[in-house]
């Protein structure tokens, strides 16, 4: 089988349609975050979950960025670089949750419940070094780079604009989770996880398209060529 970019491209398109579906899905399902739970079976489930959605979402991001990738410019590549990096970031978090955190949730519990509440903006009551503020960071590559991403998908005009419209504006109400309680402060994902199986489902149905061939053309390609007289 001969590997195409097409298929790479509709692959990818097919990464970030399931990335999303895993980032609406996990919202609902996630278990409360203190010492108590990092050990159920139900912080493991998510969190495998979470991970899966990181990685795919950064093949997804990829895949949608080298479609365009002359078409976004500077913008679209800044974005990309951030919106990729807080994926990375969210696999090297959730990598600490799920193989750190149920180690030492008995010998150390206070400091977990410290770890789990930063995302929901909780002050912690011992020394957590400078996880707030990588936090922070993380939070702007997601803020910062979705908007920009979503902004330079949509100028480029080759995949759905109502897609790249709702990833920008989606990461951009992000904030609003800043003011609300981080129970419903977390749906403000829902909007950005729609945004990656649409803009997925139109990079992995362009592909498609583009890849198969019309009927006159296969079977002008399947005929014998007429000799020149």
């Amino acid at each position: 089988m001969t590997i195409t970019t097409s298929m790479l491209a509709r692959a990818a398109g097919m990464s970030a349609v399931l990335s999303g579906l895993l980032y609406i899905v996990i919202q609902p399902i996630h278990p409360e975050e203190n010492a108590a739970t990092v050990t159920s079976t139900a912080w493991v489930v998510v969190a495998a979950m979470t991970i899966a959605m990181a990685v795919l979402g950064l093949v997804g991001a990829s895949g949608i960025y080298f479609r365009q990738v002359r078409e976004s410019g500077l913008l679209g590549l800044v974005g990309y670089l951030m919106f990729g990096s807080f994926y990375l970031a969210v696999t090297a978090w959730t990598f600490v949750e799920v193989f750190v955190l149920p180690r030492i949730a008995d010998e150390a519990p206070q400091f977990v419940d410290d770890f789990l509440g930063i995302p929901a903006g909780v002050s912690a009551q011992g020394d957590v070094g400078g996880l707030p503020l990588l936090f922070t960071v993380v939070s702007g590559l997601y803020l910062v780079g979705g908007l920009a991403f979503g902004i330079a998908v949509y100028r480029a005009g080759i995949l759905h604009r109502g897609a790249a419209a709702l990833l920008a504006a989606g990461t951009a109400a992000s904030l609003a989770a800043a003011v609300l309680p981080h129970a419903v402060g977390r749906y403000a994902a829902v909007p950005v996880g729609m945004a990656m199986v649409w803009l997925g489902w139109s990079l992995w149905s362009e592909q498609r398209t583009s890849a198969t061939p019309s009927v006159a053309q296969r079977s002008g390609s399947d005929r014998d060529p007429v000799p020149a007289r």
